[in-house]
């Protein structure tokens, strides 16, 4: 029920519980609409009174008719499904939670099907259904080395690739590869734990080790894949900002039929020596147009941590760009 006038909205649910469902069960949620739309907003029971100008009133309305169809299609909301359905009904265009959430990646039995969680997210597995290379572009934390994952194992599940290849480049972050114990393949296993952590998040531990172990699921270092052609595959680059010019372009030449590849990085994130450039910012110019290649670029506020973490990405930039001025 809806009661409203030029300066107020009363909105009215069944019982406080679908309410409160709908902020992520978090009532701090509702200092986001007081921050970002300058209203006031008071709840109890089972309803919610808003005071403010006519047009933020209006935006509250719409985000709650979205996050209303989204609980009722069955999806659990958390506290950055409220904060995405208020950042959409601000925006033009995009879709809003409930349609964000139809979209459900894998899904495998006792575990939550994965879902886009913000309308890049949602361009992002639409992208990777329809083009044949996508390049996932921006900070850490938003969803890129995850999501193209839960594509590839959906895709794997729906016998529509054969194999699933994961691979990185074994870059030093400050501490060289010659001084940790071990033969190579020990070596190398630090810069492809995220990778196994992330599928094991996804796949029950039997399922897993036997997909690693039949070479259905193939994690490796990117040196790894020189001479080779990958045929009928879906292959992830995580972490390509660490790629050379001529491993990249090495690796985007191993595709072969009926194969998809994702490309992952963050451009501020280089962990080359100065004098070596980055293979992922050569790509990025040189791929702009090419026909099946699509690029998205995500930024803080796409974030899907924990909210500090882009308010963390952001203050550095700042920080960094007056150390450069």
């Amino acid at each position: 029920m809806l009661i409203e006038d030029s300066k107020s909205i009363l909105l009215e649910f069944e019982t406080p519980q679908f309410l409160h469902s709908l902020f992520g069960n978090d009532l701090k949620e509702l200092k986001y609409l007081e921050t970002e739309l300058g209203v006031k907003a008071v709840t109890r029971e089972g309803w919610l009174h808003l005071e403010g100008g006519p047009e933020e009133l209006s935006l509250i309305k719409q985000a709650f008719l979205d996050l209303e169809e989204a609980r009722r299609n069955g999806v659990e909301l958390h506290g950055r499904d409220f904060r995405t359905a208020i950042d959409v009904a601000r925006g033009s265009g995009q879709a809003g939670v409930a349609k964000i959430t139809q979209v459900k990646l894998l899904g495998t039995q006792g575990r939550k099907a994965v879902v886009p969680r913000n309308p890049r997210q949602l361009e992002y597995v639409q992208a990777m259904l329809e083009n044949e290379v996508v390049f996932g572009l921006g900070p850490a934390g938003t969803g890129k080395t995850y999501l193209a994952m839960a594509m590839a194992l959906t895709l794997l599940k729906q016998k529509k690739i054969n194999r699933l290849v994961l691979t990185r480049p074994a870059v030093e972050a400050g501490e060289a590869l010659g001084f940790l114990p071990g033969d190579l393949l020990d070596k190398i296993a630090p810069y492809l734990r995220p990778l196994y952590d992330a599928l094991h998040e996804m796949l029950d531990g039997e399922e897993a080790r036997r997909y690693l172990e039949n070479g259905t699921i193939e994690i490796a270092p990117l040196a790894y894949m020189r001479g080779r052609t990958l045929s009928n595959s879906f292959v992830i680059l995580d972490e390509a900002q660490n790629t050379t010019c001529e491993q990249m372009f090495m690796f985007l030449t191993r595709l072969g039929e009926g194969t998809h590849c994702v490309v992952t990085g963050d451009g501020s994130q280089i962990d080359l020596k100065k004098n070596i450039p980055s293979g992922l910012l050569e790509a990025e110019k040189a791929l702009q147009k090419v026909q099946g290649v699509k690029m998205l670029r995500f930024s803080s506020k796409h974030v899907v941590r924990h909210p500090i973490v882009g308010r963390i990405i952001d203050a550095y930039d700042d920080h960094r760009s007056e150390c450069i001025e």
